[in-house]
């Protein structure tokens, strides 16, 4: 049987496919349906080094939303994900970058209204007498609805004992969890031993968070990407000798135990952005110099310290 094509009565053309030809249609139009979900969150987060766990708990937190509105649709109960996280890591381990990054995915997903970002510490929250520090932290809170409240090195609202107005901040904070879980998200960051100990003289907090995010340290291999990845978004890039000088200088500090809070990727941008300056002055002493020299960054540019 071939395809048949007719008009109807309103002048729009009517195709009848042949069974061959239907069978093809269906199955070009499953194939085009079965595409990858996660593929926007993936591009998103392309540009991360490692954190792999990260990119997992986005895709989770993304397919919970779709599965429940689809629940929703069918009459099936749904419920609002809550979304306070903990993110424990060394300096330089990216925890600012990405919390601001889920601000704007967040956004995006249509769960948070607003997308911005709001960063703080220990003074933007605690006050001078009683009752002012539960104001400073409401109007923080208030400052951060439909985004994202992100409070850095959140474990020195405890280091104050009974008596330090940190502990109401931490007060007002849940507080506030509770009653906006919805319009906000809180995200408290620190180092990780801090951070455990900070927790543990709050019992009841960290059940509050459901998130928990481990940010690791860079390997060596990794660090030595985020440099390559650094300076290429400035337009440069680092010599064959300049990344074997890098690679050797990381590989010595890794061994190196007795140096602390190593700031890992913070490191590679310092290290980027002072040997530029220096290449800088090279050429200009230099006085003659091509395109691609302006680009390159030798091993003699790198500074290292």
């Amino acid at each position: 049987m071939e395809s048949q094509v007719s008009l109807n009565k309103n002048g729009q053309i009517n195709i009848v496919l042949n069974e061959r030809e239907n069978h093809l249609f269906e199955s070009n139009r499953q194939l085009n349906t079965n595409v990858n979900p996660f593929t926007k969150i993936e591009q998103e987060f392309s540009s991360f080094i490692g954190m792999n766990r990260l990119k997992e708990t986005i895709k989770e937190i993304y397919a919970n939303i779709e599965i429940n509105q689809k629940r929703e649709k069918v009459g099936l109960k749904a419920q609002k994900q809550v979304l306070h996280m903990l993110f424990k890591g060394n300096p330089g381990t990216g925890k600012t970058t990405v919390a601001r990054k889920l601000a704007e995915t967040f956004y995006d997903m249509n769960i948070l209204s607003k997308g911005h970002f709001v960063e703080a510490e220990r003074a933007d929250l605690v006050g001078e007498y009683i009752g002012h520090t539960a104001q400073k932290t409401k109007e923080l809170v208030e400052k951060a609805m439909g985004g994202i409240l992100f409070v850095d090195e959140a474990y020195s609202l405890a280091r104050g004992g009974e008596k330090d107005f940190g502990k109401e901040a931490i007060d007002t904070l849940v507080k506030h969890m509770e009653d906006h879980q919805n319009d906000f998200i809180l995200i408290l960051a620190g180092y990780p031993k801090e951070m455990d100990h900070f927790l543990s003289l709050n019992p009841g907090l960290s059940s509050r968070f459901p998130i928990v995010m481990d940010f690791e340290d860079y390997t060596v291999d990794q660090l030595i990407q985020i440099a390559h990845q650094m300076a290429l978004e400035r337009e440069y890039e680092l010599s064959k000798e300049a990344e074997w000088k890098l690679r050797d200088y990381l590989v010595q500090q890794k061994q190196d135990y007795k140096i602390k809070n190593f700031s890992n990727a913070r490191f590679i941008r310092n290290t980027i952005e002072k040997s530029i300056r220096k290449q800088a002055v090279r050429l200009l002493k230099k006085q003659t110099y091509s395109t691609e020299e302006m680009m390159v960054l030798t091993k003699f540019d790198l500074v290292l310290e």
